[in-house]
């Protein structure tokens, strides 16, 4: 048994699309001045990523919900204001609408240059978005106890944070198709589940000492234990439109950890399902994000979304109680209410077309 509890500190780490505000096309060779001026501001906490198009932000080490919305609400006016002297805009969305991806330019770091290497077109597709939030859980075994039992929960994470509705122009028909791109890379989709977080090391060590990864950063399951930070990592999510709809989640995300944990405490846990019937979930929730229902493990049935929500909103009321954040658990009715981004990209496009506008 852990003898203290985790500290449950958080922090959010989003990736934004760099849009011309003429055009409302992708950027695909920004000013470096962008990333500068970002990073002067901000330091460390702005960085580049993969493709020029786009950009990181990363928070600090929270404590709290409120400071991480702080946070992370800063560093999204920073990138706006910076990329407006530029005449460019920030979009907070998985996937652009109709840019194309082999007219992106890739960022010239060492680690990408890699990356693109090994992959070929697998990597160069990657033009995609997405939203991490790391939970500071300090002992080695809780995180991979925990990650064991959360995986369950991953699908419903996901079905809430849809934004990647279109891809090169096109209505894909998924509420998520940001993640048809990102399987085809190795060493992605649902975790692994790991007796000890030593059976998990000698498994990566497995990899790292054949030479076919550097370390374990380079493990891009939907939750994983981060390489970098003593934390659980959730990797699952489109990025959200809504600041509001992204706190909302983080709040979950961390009200699932801690009562995984206080369940523990009770000499308790959460069943673990296997990994296809919790693949089946996931498919559903990129398929139909919040509309059709995910399938109840426990009952072995189809259920409604909005009935799976609200039996996980009360069985974490107490946790998002202790760790302040009740509204902003509650804020998930709302999303569950109007629909996600997906919804709303879908609906604008679907608008347009019955007044008479042509599918370009």
């Amino acid at each position: 048994m852990v003898s203290r509890e985790p500290s449950f500190t958080l922090g959010i780490e989003e990736e934004y699309l760099l849009v011309d505000l003429q055009t409302l096309d992708l950027v695909s060779d920004p000013p470096e001045r962008i990333l500068t001026e970002c990073q002067r501001l901000c330091s460390t906490q702005v960085a580049p990523e993969l493709l020029r198009s786009q950009i990181e932000v990363g928070t600090r080490v929270c404590e709290s919900i409120a400071q991480a919305r702080a946070d992370l609400a800063h560093l999204r006016r920073v990138v706006i204001d910076v990329t407006a002297q530029e005449g460019m805009a920030p979009i907070a969305a998985s996937t652009h609408p109709f840019a194309r991806w082999m007219e992106q330019k890739p960022t010239k770091r060492p680690r990408y240059n890699s990356l693109t290497l090994q992959m070929q077109a697998a990597a160069r597709r990657l033009l995609i978005c997405g939203m991490h939030v790391h939970i500071g859980i300090d002992d080695d075994e809780l995180r991979i106890d925990l990650i064991n039992q959360m995986s369950y929960f991953l699908p419903h994470l996901l079905a809430l944070s849809t934004s990647s509705p279109f891809w090169e122009g096109q209505n894909t028909g998924l509420r998520s198709y940001r993640l048809t791109i990102f399987d085809v890379l190795p060493r992605t989709g649902l975790p692994e589940k790991f007796a000890s977080f030593a059976e998990y090391q000698r498994h990566v060590d497995v990899l790292i000492k054949a030479g076919l990864l550097e370390d374990a950063t380079q493990i891009w399951w939907d939750l994983r234990p981060s390489a970098r930070y003593p934390t659980i990592e959730t990797r699952i999510f489109d990025v959200c439109t809504s600041l509001d709809d992204a706190i909302s989640l983080v709040a979950l995300t961390m009200c699932i950890v801690r009562m995984l944990y206080r369940l523990r405490l009770d000499n308790q846990r959460w069943r673990i399902y296997s990994r296809m019937l919790i693949s089946e979930n996931r498919w559903r929730a990129m398929r139909y994000g919040m509309d059709e229902g995910l399938l109840d493990l426990a009952k072995g049935s189809l259920t409604p979304f909005a009935e799976l929500v609200e039996e996980i909103l009360v069985l974490v009321a107490e946790d998002a109680e202790a760790l302040d954040c009740s509204s902003e658990l509650a804020h998930a009715r709302v999303i569950l209410q109007r629909g996600t981004s997906a919804h709303r990209q879908a609906a604008v496009f679907e608008q347009a077309e019955s007044r008479g506008a042509s599918h370009e």
